[in-house]
């Protein structure tokens, strides 16, 4: 069973770098083949995991534009079962370069059919917008996962992108499916928190029941490059995503999704 999962918000500072690499990081160390992609030009995930993105190449970049093909674009990681496909700030011109390109939003698609049957999941961390990139990683993608921080308008934002994904399902993925809706940054001091995961829970399906807290050591450890699990594993950030980790392969294993 090979899964790519796309993990997106149009959102910035949701979570959403964070659980691309602790939830990678949490479900190699089940002895999974994990792989994580950057496809954010700023590269929050690359440095996450201890990777320099300027001076990283050849990168995500170097497979769009076709300028780089081969396995040693994969770079290993201090969890043995975790590989990167970093990325760099070039990637910001590959939407320029590739404007003019045949089936450009499937170029995603196209290099991570070649690595797919490496790995039992790979994952996707989209940029916070839904531009060039975010399409490539929707349309090469079977699921995807959207981080929602619990604050305010927070369901906003959820609506117009989902709604953006049931046009990329019509236009250029019709097997994508949403895996599930992640709440991040919670609060359980904070009366809004519970309120906003009370709403989004009566009027969106497929929450996970895992709930990420707002936990400083989850920045400390992208800070040290390294995920939550190999810098405080018993912190509650490293607890909280070993959970999703566990529900996210139950789900996976009973074929699990929403459209």
């Amino acid at each position: 069973m090979e899964s790519i999962i796309s993990i997106v918000n149009q959102k910035g500072g949701v979570g959403k770098t964070t659980t691309a690499v602790n939830l990678s990081a949490s479900i190699a160390a089940a002895e999974k083949r994990c792989l994580l992609v950057d496809c954010d030009p700023q590269g929050n995930a690359t440095t996450s995991l201890g990777v320099n993105p300027s001076s990283l190449k050849p990168s995500l970049y170097d497979l769009i534009v076709g300028e780089h093909v081969g396995n040693n674009v994969i770079l290993d990681t201090e969890i043995p079962m975790l590989k990167l496909i970093g990325a760099n700030p070039d990637l910001f011109g590959a939407e320029v370069e590739m404007f003019s390109k045949k089936n450009k939003e499937y170029l995603l698609n196209s290099i991570l059919s070649k690595f797919r049957d490496q790995y039992d999941y790979i994952f996707i961390d989209c940029p916070p917008s839904l531009g060039f990139l975010t399409l490539n990683a929707l349309a090469a993608a079977d699921s995807f996962l959207v981080p929602l921080q619990c604050e305010y308008l927070a369901m906003e934002g959820l609506t117009q992108l989902l709604n953006t994904v049931r046009l990329v399902k019509k236009g250029l993925n019709q097997s994508l499916v949403m895996i599930g809706i992640l709440l991040t940054m919670f609060d359980r001091r904070n009366n809004l928190s519970h309120q906003v995961a009370d709403e989004v829970r009566h009027h969106f399906r497929g929450v996970f029941r895992t709930v990420i807290p707002r936990n400083v050591t989850l920045s400390e450890a992208s800070s040290y490059g390294k995920p939550i699990i190999l810098y405080d594993i018993q912190s509650k950030g490293a607890q909280s995503y070993l959970e999703l980790a566990r529900e996210i392969i139950l789900k996976q294993g009973d074929k699990g999704g929403q459209t």
